[in-house]
């Protein structure tokens, strides 16, 4: 498969998300699902102009580009500029509204003094594999490819000038494809267009439409009828149509936290925020409320273990932002439909879903993605004071709590072994084998051990349950008193289990020569991820000495001379050198909390500075280019500008 790090821009609509360069290359579709399944290895498009080769729309040396949104929606527009035939061709891409079609339209203008006669081409490759092999069809002037169990269409109203089935890339270079085959065992396929002459000045236009379904039916039927009815759209009144849902979206989601466009990082920032609100639904499963972490980067797992993926606790902070947005429908979705129904017999969550729900490749558990779920019901309720909310996810919560008090028990040596039956069971069957393990990975996923930041988590989880149980007793008291006794008996024991995590926190994981937090057992390296004491989990205030003394090591080791912030010492992913995002957005919300603003906007800045021209917020930065480095348009580090700037 082809390697392409950067997803410059990201456009979607129902079931469909897709990303491109910045100079307009399609790379990939996600389809159902915004994580799963990925369609695209190479989708290029090129024009032939009168005897030249093919010339690439995308990658031309005499190609000027000028790449930008419709504004407040998810249109992308790419206006491509040939310099050595002067003609003119503007590409915008969308995602129609109620099909799960993507329409690219091309306007095509020629603003040389000669006529040109202009063929347009392209190739299309699907990731395939021998288990699920991808074939090619033409058919009814329409490519047709296709596996078991989905299809992918590409299609115009216009006629096809020609096509080529089998292994195009070759000899698509000349501008010209033919062959005798109309299907083919091949993943690789062009087809081409006869845009016809262009007087000077002159424009025609030609639309691509891409259709993706699932084999249900032969594609016989389909083209038959839905390949029909799609091309008799009016594409501008579905362009206008598209347009008009989008800004209604920003318009209904923006609140009032946009700033006087004043200066050039208020406009930055005003465009981060709006493009945070088009992003996120782009990332959401719509059935089953599960969230991407980020459109993928990286499928052949060069550098990393996957990112399109949904992470319960990444999600919980995505959620914080939803509702701050007023998108509470999606985060409801994402604790009653998703969260429910991954969890755990014994209730804790896996590392990382599908956002179907299905568990997706993991390397071990984290114990904060329990906790996590459990401190943003609550979370979830502080925006929505619903309580039919909180009795919906209580049975969900209370199971996992009692994982995190086995988890607890493991840890301090308290667990209780008088229920003698109980426990001959438990050794015959093996039922708590998982819950007898002390150790999980970190939140970065790298280091096995006991961590301060997990056990932050596990605090704020038990916060959280007596929080939940002070709503929810009086609902029950006349109607259920056992329910009450056993809200009180779990609630008593998470109040000693938090007395006992503080102990734990200061004796154990307190330096006493620096007068610093450690963020484990093993190690004492500075991370970021220390500041979960103060932000969000509240266990110590920011003002106390062993908080002011760990902020002072975090600015001497991890923060960067452009002001951003390292993950930890020593980082050796994607060579550590480049400051996150989301730990310099974690600063930001510890000095927010602590009454610093002037630092708080410091950091504020960088993101700002750092993101892309079209607003996404990647995971890394380069500091001498001030650039995204890894990842753009992260979930996460768009959920933490929104939280923060809504606050601020």
């Amino acid at each position: 498969m082809k390697t392409k790090y950067n997803n410059d821009a990201i456009i979607g609509g129902k079931n469909i998300t897709a990303s491109y360069t910045r100079n307009g290359e399609l790379l990939r579709v996600m389809y159902p699902f915004p994580d799963f399944r990925s369609w695209i290895d190479e989708f290029t498009t090129g024009v032939k102009i009168n005897d030249s080769g093919i010339i690439y729309l995308h990658e031309d040396i005499n190609n000027q580009y000028n790449q930008y949104y419709t504004e407040d929606t998810n249109i992308l527009n790419t206006e491509i500029i040939n310099t050595y035939f002067n003609l003119r061709i503007k590409q915008t891409d969308f995602v129609l509204l109620k099909n799960s079609v993507l329409i690219k339209k091309y306007e095509f203008e020629n603003k040389n003094n000669i006529e040109l006669n202009v063929n347009f081409l392209i190739h299309s490759k699907l990731l395939t594999d021998y288990n699920n092999m991808v074939s090619g069809e033409v058919k009814n002037n329409t490519l047709i490819q296709y596996c078991h169990d989905y299809t992918m269409y590409t299609f115009s109203n216009k006629p096809l000038l020609s096509s080529q089935i089998n292994n195009t890339k070759e000899n698509i270079s000349s501008g010209i494809i033919k062959d005798k085959d109309y299907i083919g065992m091949s993943c690789d396929s062009s087809i081409s267009y006869d845009i016809g002459c262009l007087k000077p000045n002159e424009k025609k236009e030609l639309t691509i439409f891409l259709y993706f379904k699932h084999n249900n039916e032969t594609a016989e039927e389909c083209l038959n009828k839905e390949l029909t009815e799609i091309k008799k759209i009016d594409v501008k009144k579905e362009e206008q149509s598209v347009e008009k849902y989008w800004k209604k979206y920003v318009k209904e989601h923006i609140g009032t936290n946009l700033k006087e466009e004043t200066n050039t990082i208020n406009k930055k920032f005003n465009q981060i925020y709006k493009r945070s609100i088009l992003l996120f639904p782009l990332l959401i499963n719509q059935e089953t409320g599960g969230i991407s972490a980020a459109v993928e980067i990286d499928e052949n797992m060069t550098k990393c273990g996957r990112y399109s993926y949904c992470w319960p606790r990444d999600a919980v902070f995505i959620t914080k932002a939803l509702d701050s947005l007023k998108m509470l429908k999606e985060t409801e979705k994402f604790y009653k439909i998703f969260c429910k129904d991954t969890q755990n017999k014994n209730g804790m969550w896996e590392q990382r879903f599908y956002t179907d729900k299905r568990l997706a490749p993991c390397w071990g558990y984290q114990i904060d993605e329990t906790a996590s779920v459990v401190f943003g019901v609550y979370e979830h309720y502080k925006a929505t004071k619903d309580v039919k909310f909180l009795k919906d996810t209580y049975k969900m919560c209370e199971k996992a709590v009692k994982f995190l008090c086995t988890y607890m028990d493991n840890i301090l040596g308290t667990k209780d072994e008088s229920d003698i039956v109980k426990n001959e069971i438990e050794a015959t069957y093996h039922t708590e084998d998982r819950n007898k393990l002390p150790k999980s990975y970190d939140l970065w996923e790298e280091s096995e051990g006991i961590h301060l930041y997990s056990l932050a988590c596990i605090y704020s989880a038990f916060d959280a349950i007596a929080e939940i149980h002070t709503i929810l007793k009086p609902e029950y008291e006349q109607s259920n008193r056992l329910k009450v006794e056993a809200m009180n008996k779990l609630e008593n024991a998470t109040k000693k289990y938090n007395q006992e995590i503080k102990k734990y926190i200061s004796n154990n994981l307190y330096n006493e020569k620096t007068k610093t937090f450690t963020r484990n057992l093993k190690d004492e390296k500075t991370d970021i991820s220390l500041l979960g004491l103060v932000t969000p989990f509240e266990i110590f205030s920011p003002k106390e000495k062993k908080v002011l003394n760990t902020i002072d090591k975090i600015n001497m080791t991890l923060r960067t001379y452009t002001g951003g912030y390292l993950r930890y010492e020593d980082d050796n992913y994607c060579e550590g050198k480049n400051p996150w995002t989301i730990a310099t957005l974690w600063m930001a919300m510890y000095y927010q909390k602590s009454g610093e603003k002037r630092k708080s906007n410091e950091c504020i800045e960088f993101i700002i500075k750092s993101a892309n021209e079209h607003g996404f917020i990647a995971e890394q930065v380069d500091n001498k280019t001030m650039s995204p480095a890894w990842v753009n348009g992260l979930a996460w580090a768009h959920a933490m500008f929104v939280t923060i700037s809504t606050t601020h």
